[in-house]
């Protein structure tokens, strides 16, 4: 149920949802600064910000590109672009405003040409530019087009993704009934995420490349019925050449059905391209292995590691090894944090990473001559990666109060200086509220940190309703994230004091406090949310009569469990997506990794204790306690959490006479994407908590 890395997923996104429309390249697709007429955030504000991502360095250092999307309102659509802005400063560049869409931007290895995917010719093909955005021209022409590819450094090669039709549909098993529409089903995993499985995984190709021209491609996986990149996130990051183009590192969870289900245990396999041959390098490691780096002479491979086959959780260990005689040690044994978004330095001496630490994301570095680790960074923000350029860091951050920008990290000192400025004209116009960090006393004696969202223009005068804020995840740290659904901000702007506690079960505070809510959904973490608004709605500007508790996937579980145990607290809900019935939510979700772990098992295993405590903790088996308004909002291609579990709540909360609402969106999935939904979303969310809360 966490929030994963979302790079397959938006460039899927990008291409079949907000595809600009051919032909039109004269038209400026770049929105000109909305002049606001307040200074508070409002949805159509929120949805106006440009997106940021894709930062790429040029091979010589001196110029980043990156990518910026703009969501058209009146059309509910994306637009996305390519910018170019030297290392040093300076005005950033759009060098393509096209008529389609650019994603999975890379510079081509002589820093000549950048190449990118468009589907300008009706498939998604490769293209190449020069560096200023001129002479775009498609250099790949692949039956059924593809959705990633990457340079070998060499520039002898490339690699390219593409789906491969392996599996038997009821047309193929039955010819004569071309109108019959079914599925004939023997095994699980038949549906991930917001996809039902079409027949088809994701293969790695390899081809030559040569004057500019794709040659014909070598499926490196021939045959296999597993994905690389793995479903339903995996991009290229999980897939990467050695520096001598030699070698193809890949993750692959090479597992189907209900072993793949029941499992997360991904590993890093190695294919030789002289020979043909493939290894698998982290055999005998039973969690996921993920995201490799080689380092800059190829002698050693880095890799994101968990040690746990079925908990996707687990402590993110770096480890590295040796290629020559595959030696593999784990540096983070006594670091008590997670490792994410490795990228080695320069002279090959160190490697620089994201890690969460109380609540906020940060910058650091692992020298491996002694193993020590240094925090580079400390503030108010979320760093979400890092990349050496020359002697300074190139990084991407954002805040609860600002999107995502480019950032270069002084690695000495920690200090850093906006590089890009994408939404400084809409920021310049608007006033956020103050963000405030407490350590709050949990029951059992913790420390717990807790962000507090203040309204802009706060009067400590007056009495202000407030929120809690029910993360979900479970396992996902309430840091300085931005979100365009979630976005304490905007609801600080609507006359809101925001409570968003970092209750047991989320990392930054060490593993005991990130793995004590598996087994314990209505314990200890329930009393840390409980404990959080209780000691805010102390403060003379809160009014305690009006509280509402808010939040999606666990969080809607959290909003639910909260209904029919809050003593009278609160005085509405939200619950977005959220676990109803455990027994039905057991049976019906399609990563069975995640609710063994987290339940301990079957509600059938009278036996298993553990499991048994867990299905105790149902929201379904407290429906005789709500008496409070609650809104449900039900994605109906939300495969992780399905949606009669959203249902289920509504027809429950009716029957028993509670005031209730239902927002379903038939085309959402478990969360909300298209702009003009992602506008209905907040304005119903507002609406019904200012009906019951003012």
């Amino acid at each position: 149920m966490k929030n994963i890395a979302l790079l397959l997923f938006a460039a899927f996104l990008v291409v079949s949802c907000t595809q600009k429309e051919a032909g039109q390249a004269s038209k400026n697709y770049v929105p000109e600064t909305p002049r606001l007429s307040s200074d508070v955030m409002t949805p159509e504000v929120l949805w106006s910000f440009g997106r940021l991502g894709g930062a790429q360095v040029s091979p010589d250092g001196t110029t980043v590109l990156y990518t910026v999307t703009y969501y058209n309102i009146e059309e509910n659509k994306s637009y996305r672009d390519v910018y170019s802005i030297p290392v040093s400063g300076g005005k950033a560049v759009n060098i393509t405003n096209t008529a389609a869409n650019e994603y999975n931007v890379l510079w081509r290895p002589d820093g000549q040409k950048i190449g990118y995917l468009s589907a300008a010719s009706g498939s998604v093909q490769l293209w190449e530019m020069n560096p200023d955005g001129s002479s775009q021209k498609q250099v790949s022409d692949i039956d059924g087009g593809i959705f990633g590819f990457q340079y070998a450094p060499d520039q002898s090669k490339i690699y390219y993704l593409k789906a491969v039709k392996l599996d038997d549909d009821i047309h193929d098993l039955f010819p004569d009934l071309p109108k019959a529409n079914a599925r004939l089903e023997n095994d699980i995993m038949y549906r991930h995420w917001d996809t039902w499985h079409d027949y088809t995984y994701n293969h790695i190709f390899i081809a030559d490349y040569e004057n500019g021209k794709v040659g014909q491609g070598t499926d490196i996986m021939a045959g296999e019925r597993f994905d690389s990149p793995m479903k339903p996130f995996g991009g290229n990051e999980q897939i990467v050449w050695s520096p001598d183009s030699k070698t193809l590192a890949y993750v692959c969870k090479k597992k189907v059905g209900l072993e793949y289900s029941l499992s997360t245990n991904s590993d890093i396999y190695l294919y030789d391209t002289a020979n043909g041959q493939t290894s698998n390098f982290t055999e005998g490691m039973m969690g996921y292995d993920q995201n490799p780096v080689f380092s800059p002479d190829g002698k050693y491979l880095a890799w994101e590691s968990m040690e746990r086959d079925g908990y996707e959780s687990d402590k993110n260990r770096l480890f590295v090894a040796s290629l020559a005689n595959g030696e593999k040690k784990d540096y983070t044994l006594n670091f008590d944090q997670n490792a994410h978004g490795l990228n080695w330095s320069t002279d090959g001496k160190s490697i620089y990473f994201i890690s969460d630490i109380h609540a906020t994301d940060e910058i650091y570095h692992l020298d491996l001559a002694d193993g020590n680790f240094t925090r580079i960074t400390d503030g108010v923000h979320n760093y979400q990666s890092v990349v050496p350029v020359g002697n300074q860091l190139l990084a991407q951050k954002v805040s609860m109060s600002h999107p995502a920008e480019l950032y270069l990290v002084d690695p000495n000192t920690g200090t850093d200086k906006a590089l890009t400025a994408v939404n400084k004209g809409i920021l310049d116009q608007l006033t956020m509220g103050k963000v405030e960090k407490r350590w709050i006393t949990t029951s059992d004696d913790k420390q717990m940190a807790v962000w507090v969202i203040y309204p802009p223009h706060f009067d400590p005068n007056k009495k202000y309703p407030a929120l809690l804020y029910n993360q979900g995840g479970p396992q996902g740290t309430v840091s300085q994230f931005w979100s365009y659904r979630w976005n304490f901000q905007m609801m600080a702007a609507n006359n809101y004091i925001v409570v968003a506690p970092n209750r047991r079960g989320l990392p930054g505070f060490g593993q005991e406090w990130n793995e004590q809510i598996s087994k314990d959904y209505g314990g200890q973490n329930i009393k840390d949310l409980l404990t959080a608004i209780d000691e805010v709605a102390k403060e003379p500007y809160v009014d305690e009569t009006k509280l509402g508790a808010v939040g999606a996937s666990y969080g809607g579980f959290s909003v639910m469990y909260l209904a029919g145990n809050h003593d009278k607290r609160f005085g509405a809900f939200i619950a977005h997506d959220g676990i109803f019935n455990f027994e039905h939510m057991y049976t019906s979700t399609e990563e069975m990794w995640f609710v063994n772990f987290d339940y301990g098992g079957a509600y059938w295993d009278k036996e298993n204790a553990a499991a048994q405590r867990s299905y105790t903790f149902s929201p379904h088996k407290y429906i005789q306690n709500w008496d409070t308004p609650i809104l449900i909002v039900q994605g109906e291609k939300d495969y992780r959490v399905p949606p009669e579990q959203g249902m289920a709540a509504f027809n429950a909360a009716v029957l028993r006479g509670v005031p209730a609402q239902m927002l379903y969106f038939p085309e959402e999935n478990h969360w909300v994407l298209q702009p003009q939904n992602g506008i209905l979303w907040q304005r119903v969310f507002f609406n019904w908590l200012d009906k019951w809360l003012k």
